[in-house]
């Protein structure tokens, strides 16, 4: 089985700041990345995705956190097809003629050039002292599947090299059953590792969590089961409060999950007050994960092999409705919970 790390998709979100998680005397951005770091051994770092960090941000991320720490940097939302606004790039690379928002496409090749080096200018700090995980690269819904999009996956993909790299797919159309086993295969040929995400089901948005390893590294992304989900604000959209048997049988799934790879990253991102490191910590202590940057690891013979097609069958679409892919076994999501992380 492969080492499991647990964690939150922030750790500086204003909600969980002003939610009292943190004691009061811990009140710099340093104190309290250095006081989520004694209690988890993973974070997602959510800022990357609106503007790139100075490496001098990311050599703070360093010192403020354990050996053993890992962080998984989201990609900046221009180089995965979002909408940009101009004000999130630095001056010097606006384009000209005073358009608010962009795409990458609406950029010079020198300077998208120059936002990738800054992008692994600020990996640089973390992946040298072996804290960065992945690059989480996040595509928008409207990514619907064909040739064209893998190709947009894989430019994006190659310009995270060497960091590893993992992918988030947000269209249904690349779960649908007579195509999700090319979906899988795609990921895991060209070395992407498949990010399953448990959400809200019954929605145009809505993606299956289907649990597979693609590469040695899999990640699970918890967003809740808000029934605000595609009606609310940021905080209704997430305001979710996983139960005591729903976080006893994902810990089992996950369990299983880890047979298939080295590496298991389980992020919680139902982030409304401090529901998200409420619910990690709960879900590490069932996965028997030590909090303080140390995963234990459960069995030192290492990675088994990623699952068959057969496998992946078990976990399609399909399954959905036998419980065996979302382990409450419901559909469009439960009753919100108190207000989360």
């Amino acid at each position: 089985m492969g080492v499991i790390k647990v964690g939150t998709s922030s750790w500086a979100d204003q909600m969980l700041v002003r939610s009292g998680w943190y004691p009061r005397a811990v009140n710099t951005p340093a104190g309290r990345l250095g006081y989520y770091a004694e209690r988890f051994g993973l974070v997602e770092v959510d800022t990357s995705y609106y503007a790139i960090p100075l490496p001098e941000t990311a050599a703070g991320w360093v010192a403020a956190t354990p050996p053993g720490f890992t962080f998984d940097v989201k990609a900046f939302r221009l180089f995965t097809g979002h909408h940009t606004p101009v004000a999130a790039l630095p001056r010097e690379l606006r384009p000209a003629g005073g358009a608010t928002r962009i795409r990458w496409r609406d950029l010079s090749a020198g300077a998208y050039d120059e936002l990738w080096d800054r992008f692994h200018a600020a990996l640089a700090p973390l992946a040298a002292a072996d804290r960065l995980g992945a690059v989480l690269l996040q595509f928008p819904p409207w990514l619907a599947r064909g040739d064209a999009a893998k190709r947009r996956i894989l430019a994006a993909a190659r310009r995270c090299r060497p960091f590893r790299v993992t992918v988030e797919l947000r269209h249904s159309s690349w779960f649908a059953e007579d195509v999700v086993v090319d979906t899988v295969t795609f990921l895991r040929e060209h070395g992407l590792g498949y990010v399953c995400v448990d959400m809200p089901q019954g929605h145009v948005s809505s993606v299956p969590p289907i649990l597979i390893a693609t590469t040695d590294l899999a990640v699970v992304r918890f967003h809740g089961h808000s029934r605000a989900w595609e009606s609310g604000d940021k905080q209704e959209k997430f305001r979710y409060a996983y139960g005591a048997e729903e976080l006893r049988r994902w810990s089992v799934l996950l369990h299983e999950l880890a047979d298939q790879c080295a590496e298991l990253h389980v992020l919680m991102n139902n982030c409304c007050d401090d529901q998200a490191p409420r619910d990690a910590a709960r879900l590490a202590g069932l996965l028997r994960v030590a909090p303080a940057g140390q995963p234990r690891r459960r069995n030192p013979s290492g990675c088994m092999p990623v699952a068959s097609s057969s496998a992946l069958s078990a976990r399609s679409p399909s399954a959905l409705s036998s419980g065996k892919v979302r382990p409450d076994g419901a559909g469009s999501g439960g009753a919100p919970g108190p207000a989360s992380g």
